[in-house]
């Protein structure tokens, strides 16, 4: 298998079809043809399945395309390490925002970072664990900004920026709404976001330790936060979530924390990276910049950075 046959796998893939691989990767529509059928010759497999409106991948080319797209993401990597001791700038950073983030002060940091690398193609992914920790061992993506809590230490490794209050949320006129106890939502459906890995340890962090046990029937696992945010709103689920959702739609002035007697822990912010990995120029610029509009806002008198900032307790 050569990179060159693997690219255009991956190409073919990605955009649904032999010429419109061509024009992604500036290439011909013969020589993408030619890499593929050598591809298809050498393993005895036919990968592709032509028809009138394109080409999509057999089994066995589905079987293929993963590692072929961890083989490039990890060749990519190679090259920005070797760019970074080289002390070159990178050309594109690839980084993982939590959706609070995003929707606060993920703008004033965004301008920060384009005066400082006006070159720097970003590329931003909703950081959600699910989403961002498969990026992230392939190589794809450079870091995460989210929760470090629960992550497999021998994998990753974690920079706290700030910690915020986790908490119970209902939509405003909910009938839970003035509960006082954990123990009076057992009987409710909840809608939260953990990985597959994850959900024991959130499920001992939130009801464990106050030996309470909600049956994971009653649980609906959102890996999206616009998801998790309308069965909030629209089916009257509780959630489970950081502080600072309150301050991002649709969740804004439509929903509520609930005054609960049991503690519930901090989350956190943290840039997430793999064990051992070298952050590149770009990388470390736009953690300057996530550092930067974390203390401005703690310093804003803007009314909704106060609200923000009450929420914080920055850690650097």
């Amino acid at each position: 298998m050569k990179l060159h046959q693997l690219q255009a796998l991956i190409a073919v893939a990605d955009h649904g079809g032999i010429r419109s691989a061509a024009r992604a990767l500036a290439l011909s529509q013969a020589a993408i043809t030619r890499a593929l059928r050598e591809l298809e010759q050498e393993q005895g497999l036919a990968l592709l399945a032509r028809h009138a409106g394109g080409a999509r991948l057999t089994t066995a080319g589905l079987t293929l395309l993963p590692h072929a797209r961890q083989i490039a993401s990890q060749l990519e990597k190679a090259q920005r390490d070797l760019a970074s001791l080289r002390g070159e700038t990178p050309s594109r950073l690839c980084v993982g925002i939590t959706p609070w983030f995003g929707q606060t002060l993920l703008g004033a940091a965004l301008q920060a970072f384009r005066q400082a690398m006006p070159a720097v193609q970003l590329e931003l992914y909703e950081g959600l664990q699910a989403v961002s920790l498969s990026l992230l061992r392939s190589g794809q993506m450079q870091f995460a900004l989210g929760p470090a809590g629960g992550l497999p230490a021998q994998e990753f490794s974690h920079q706290v920026l700030a910690h915020y209050p986790m908490q119970v949320l209902a939509r405003i006129g909910h009938p839970l709404q003035e509960a006082r106890s954990l123990g009076q939502l057992l009987e409710h459906d909840w809608v939260m976001n953990f990985t597959q890995t994850g959900q024991h340890s959130l499920m001992q962090q939130l009801f464990g330790r106050h030996g309470l046990d909600l049956e994971p029937g009653r649980i609906v696992c959102a890996q999206s936060s616009a998801m998790l945010s309308s069965l909030i709103i629209d089916a009257g689920m509780l959630g489970y979530s950081p502080a600072p959702m309150l301050l991002c739609e649709p969740l804004r002035d439509k929903a509520r924390a609930l005054a609960l007697d049991e503690p519930l822990e901090e989350g956190d912010i943290s840039v997430i990276q793999l064990r051992d990995q070298v952050l590149d120029p770009a990388a470390r610029c736009f953690v300057r910049c996530l550092q930067q509009v974390l203390k401005a806002c703690c310093r804003s008198r803007s009314a909704d950075d106060r609200r923000l900032a009450d929420m914080l307790r920055l850690c650097f």
